[in-house]
């Protein structure tokens, strides 16, 4: 009897790794959610249901965006952290990933790579520096002049405290020594909106959309944060010239996550569908058409790049004074 149920218990666990690479073979057999902690419209967005409609094409299920806005994508990024780690939960984040653990620290409730399994870094999103149309800001210059004569009487919008248009205005102002009102939003969206009405002076924008705006006479471009001029923008000086250097560093980039501890076939299932869908020559044009920059690396080369990119915003938050109030 004693070998009866030895033997049962061997075959039993000499089938478990079967099972799990079964399981792990047929992914996806079901709706794959991504995540995005920032509203609809917004440059993650966009970005994100271009790979989604790509991905579902490659993987044979559906992948479908979900928006979960508010807190800097602190409400995405903690559901995904804590979901089932099947691949069947990804989180599509930008640099607020790794921002929103320097600004909070525990209170975060995740770490940005110890909560994850790194898939993919996607691409990178150079910002531009905006206002209205009619704004009486003709150049950056104006703007400055007018928020160093007038404390406070210059805000700016973004996506939310801590995230790249926040960190990027709060830089300028610190190495202005220029007094602003940060206005934060629930998405870039929906900020600048706010801008082109006017009742937001400025903001740090991710190129992608904007060319449109400035086509049909909405916004003003009044610098570029890349190393070198857009030919997009004709005649708009970068941030460097403006006599801003190093501001190319504050570029945000965009991201896959799954939840920590799912399986390395699924994460490198998920890798190569995000790299063949980059790899297409109308998707890689459809997205530089955009502004933005396709990388596709590996997770390993993703996880290095995370360690990196906390290290910088780290300085840049505790130079610039930003905190969570």
């Amino acid at each position: 009897m004693k070998k009866m149920i030895l033997g049962a218990c061997l075959a039993l666990t000499a089938a478990l790794p079967l099972t799990s690479a079964a399981q792990t073979s047929a992914y996806p057999n079901q709706t794959v959610k991504m995540l995005i902690g920032f509203s609809a419209g917004g440059p993650t967005d966009v970005i994100g249901r271009i790979l989604a409609q790509q991905m579902t094409m490659d993987l044979g299920q559906s992948v479908v965006v979900e928006n979960r806005t508010g807190a800097n994508s602190l409400i995405a990024t903690r559901e995904v952290a804590k979901a089932k780690p099947d691949g069947y939960s990804l989180l599509f984040a930008s640099l607020s990933h790794n921002v929103n653990k320097i600004l909070l620290k525990d209170k975060a409730e995740y770490d940005p790579l110890a909560s994850f399994a790194p898939v993919s870094l996607v691409a990178n999103l150079p910002l531009v520096i905006v206002t209205a149309y009619d704004s009486p800001y003709k150049s950056l210059k104006d703007l400055l002049d007018k928020a160093k004569s007038a404390p406070d009487a210059i805000s700016y919008g973004s996506a939310g405290n801590g995230g790249s248009a926040h960190l990027a205005a709060a830089m300028m102002g610190t190495m202005a020594n220029a007094k602003m009102v940060h206005v934060p939003f629930r998405g870039n969206a929906p900020a600048l909106t706010e801008v082109i009405a006017g009742r937001v002076a400025f903001m740090f924008y991710p190129m992608v959309g904007i060319a449109g705006h400035v086509e049909n006479k909405r916004l003003r471009v009044l610098a570029v944060g890349s190393p070198k001029p857009m030919p997009e923008f004709p005649g708009v000086p970068t941030m460097d010239a403006s006599g801003f250097p190093g501001f190319e560093q504050t570029a945000p980039w965009i991201g896959m996550f799954a939840p920590a501890g799912t399986p390395q076939p699924i994460v490198d299932k998920l890798n190569a569908s995000i790299k063949k869908a980059l790899a297409k020559p109308e998707v890689s044009k459809r997205l530089k058409e955009l502004g933005a920059q396709p990388i596709g690396d590996t997770p390993a080369e993703f996880r290095q790049f995370l360690v990196k990119d906390a290290e910088r915003w780290d300085r840049v938050i505790k130079a610039s004074g930003i905190t969570t109030k």
